[in-house]
């Protein structure tokens, strides 16, 4: 029924505990989940969860916000997205909010990082899963100069156009509507249940349903009433239920909607673990949302 598109139930919060993970995943009815990598040194860990379990699938990345890492090559994310079941290229993107007394300027490593992403994103037309904190004027420029979606992209470019989504996303409307007119979806976590958030629910009432996805990233910002607690998959019926009252609709909609559009975004999830062919350039993606 739910569909958590977003945790990573390879960190040590969740050490020795996914027996219970999966119990209280079937408890709740989140039929699956997709666990993030944020370092080349934890894909091992993140693809083995995907491998060994029906319901869980993989990303490949480094995270913007981790350094002293292994820097991902353009070789290393192309061969790990050719493995079974890893479904995106993430988690990436830009984060400046803790500088530590760096400039924008110094952080040029995180925007390097962040093409690289790009660029495998465009090779093998897998969806980008971005965060961005305190970045956003960068994220966007850099997602449409690098993701083939500005105005002066070539027309001689045969690589599909960057596709993906903002995941627990907590910008403003602007940058919202910046994100859906790329043809991006917009995913949102427990922080939309948040009492402090009244500027995020209305966001997410802007949002068109079919371009909006939950999250946990778990097993961070579990939603009310469990605040405070490890957050898990879960949990993302809290989400949901946010959702479905802020867009007056049922509960049972909103986890239709949001799984079919799991689907629709990260399409290697339809075939089950067996590989998808890359698609095609031409392939219709969502149209530009109306402002």
């Amino acid at each position: 029924m739910f569909t958590d598109s977003h945790c990573h139930l390879n960190f040590p919060d969740f050490n020795g505990r996914m027996p219970d993970v999966l119990s209280d995943m079937r408890a709740a009815q989140v039929s699956r989940a997709l666990c993030i990598c944020t370092t080349l040194e934890e894909f091992a860990a993140v693809h083995a969860l995907a491998t060994q379990h029906d319901n869980i699938w993989a990303t490949v990345g480094v995270h913007p916000d981790n350094e002293g890492v292994q820097e991902p090559t353009l070789a290393d994310l192309l061969g790990r997205s050719a493995l079974p079941k890893v479904v995106g290229i993430g988690e990436t993107g830009l984060d400046y909010f803790r500088l530590n007394g760096r400039t924008v300027a110094d952080m040029a490593w995180q925007r390097d990082r962040y093409r690289i992403h790009i660029e495998a994103a465009r090779l093998t037309d897998l969806p980008l899963v971005i965060h961005t904190r305190s970045a956003s004027d960068d994220t966007l420029a850099i997602l449409r100069e690098s993701g083939g979606l500005g105005s002066a992209s070539s027309g001689e470019d045969s690589r599909p156009a960057a596709r993906g989504v903002f995941h627990c996303f907590t910008e403003s409307m602007a940058v919202a509507k910046a994100a859906l007119d790329m043809g991006f979806y917009i995913s949102f976590s427990g922080i939309v249940t948040f009492k402090t958030a009244a500027d995020l629910r209305e966001v997410a009432a802007y949002v068109p349903m079919d371009r909006l996805l939950i999250e946990t990233d778990s097993p961070y910002l579990a939603p009310v009433p469990h605040r405070g607690k490890t957050n898990s998959p879960a949990l993302v019926p809290h989400v949901a239920a946010q959702i479905a009252q802020i867009k007056g609709m049922a509960i049972e909609e909103v986890a239709r909607i949001t799984s079919d559009n799991t689907d629709a975004l990260f399409t290697r999830l339809v075939a089950g673990s067996e590989q998808q062919p890359h698609r095609s350039a031409n392939l219709t993606r969502p149209e530009p949302h109306a402002t």
